[in-house]
């Protein structure tokens, strides 16, 4: 049978993270151990708050209705939670929408604020979901560079004018992924004003906001004055609060915008379930406790690993938020020759950094996804890698 597909899938090709999953099965099937360390997924448990929650509630057969969008109660424990952490106050009934994880909203959100062929101002390196959106959309891709001289962030003042003029949002993403990054205030202000002049909607993906050490929380783009004026924040409660495969996080900022989304996902969806709804209401309600407890793991994790690279002779940057190592690897490989070659001779899976733009060639991404002893056996096993090019 003959029938039509759409060209737009011709930007949907197979992920790299799809073809790592597939190699690293191969090598399994060949019996090789693999540490993976490839996929930013949490793997610690939910805390028991939150499990005790989901579990109570999903007994009830009274909870299996559509919920159609966010819960008034979701609504106000997000606004709460702003109000504690950041000191900022939104309003749960114009300035939250809920989503079903971080991923579906940022698919969606060009829909509401580019035609095809605008532009869209995207990092690179960059997470991998901002250029599907854009693909759904129809936009343009113009990519900020994000160097190390810059503190990967994106020089503002580079973009060419004509750029700027065509320009319908620009996505940001501190700490970040897969650079884990922190940006400041000064930065966020300047992104601010930006976004006046040019009419650019700005979208703050803050997935890893919780995730940040040396006791120095990253700011909220909202908690800066003007941040409401132009843009909105995108925050999953996947990783902060371990809940990847409950699907659900919330979009909070300017109030039209908001407006606007909740109008889209109106047609796209029937909201996310009562239950999920009420274990992320018991997560934001305990966020303090919960992300004392990940970070103090995740900030060992961070110092073992990172010790143990440089032990081996890799010399690592030790990054001050987010759940990854952005690495810079030995001279004389690409990015993907020096992934796959890891897989085979130490069993070891990272993300090649060309997979998020061309400027993250020369880099690998590594997930602190494992326990500390893993994450130093994994170290061990690279070593004889990493000696061949050092």
């Amino acid at each position: 049978m003959f029938f039509h597909v759409a060209k737009r899938m011709e930007q949907f090709g197979p992920s790299i993270f799809s073809e790592l999953k597939a190699y690293k099965l191969k090598k399994q099937e060949e019996g090789q151990t693999i540490i993976d360390l490839s996929l930013g997924s949490p793997d610690l448990p939910p805390a028991a708050a939150v499990c005790e929650t989901l579990s109570e509630l999903a007994g009830d057969s009274s909870q299996y209705g559509y919920t159609l969008s966010g819960t008034k109660a979701f609504y106000q424990a997000v606004a709460h939670y702003y109000r504690r952490v950041y000191h900022t106050a939104l309003d749960p009934e114009t300035e939250i929408v809920h989503a079903m994880g971080s991923q579906e909203g940022l698919v969606h959100l060009p829909l509401v604020f580019a035609d095809p062929g605008d532009t869209i101002l995207v990092a690179d390196p960059g997470y991998t979901a901002y250029e599907t959106g854009l693909a759904v959309a129809g936009a343009e891709p113009y990519f900020m560079s994000l160097t190390k001289e810059n503190n990967f962030l994106p020089d503002l003042s580079a973009i060419p004018e004509e750029v700027t003029y065509k320009a319908r949002m620009i996505i940001l993403n501190y700490p970040g992924n897969p650079i884990p990054a922190v940006a400041n205030e000064d930065f966020f202000r300047k992104v601010i004003n930006f976004a006046k002049k040019y009419n650019i909607v700005v979208l703050h993906d803050a997935a890893y906001s919780e995730f940040y050490f040396d006791s120095q929380r990253p700011l909220s783009f909202l908690s800066v004055p003007g941040a409401k004026e132009v843009g909105i924040e995108i925050n999953s409660l996947s990783k902060s609060f371990s809940l990847a495969g409950a699907r659900i996080a919330y979009i909070a900022g300017n109030a039209h915008m908001i407006r606007l989304i909740t109008q889209l996902k109106s047609n796209l969806d029937y909201g996310v379930f009562a239950p999920i709804q009420a274990a992320g209401i018991a997560a934001l309600n305990h966020a303090e406790e919960i992300g004392k407890t990940v970070r103090a793991v995740f900030e060992r994790r961070r110092n073992r690993f990172v010790d143990e690279l440089r032990k081996i002779g890799w010399l690592v940057d030790k990054p001050s938020g987010g759940m990854f190592l952005w690495a810079k690897i030995p001279e004389g490989w690409s990015s993907k020759e020096f992934s796959f070659t890891c897989i085979d001779e130490s069993g070891v899976v990272m993300v090649p950094g060309v997979a998020f733009g061309k400027n993250g060639e020369g880099y690998v991404r590594i997930a602190l996804v494992h326990p500390e002893e893993v994450l130093a056996e994994a170290a061990q096993r690279l070593a004889a890698v990493i000696s061949e090019r050092a």
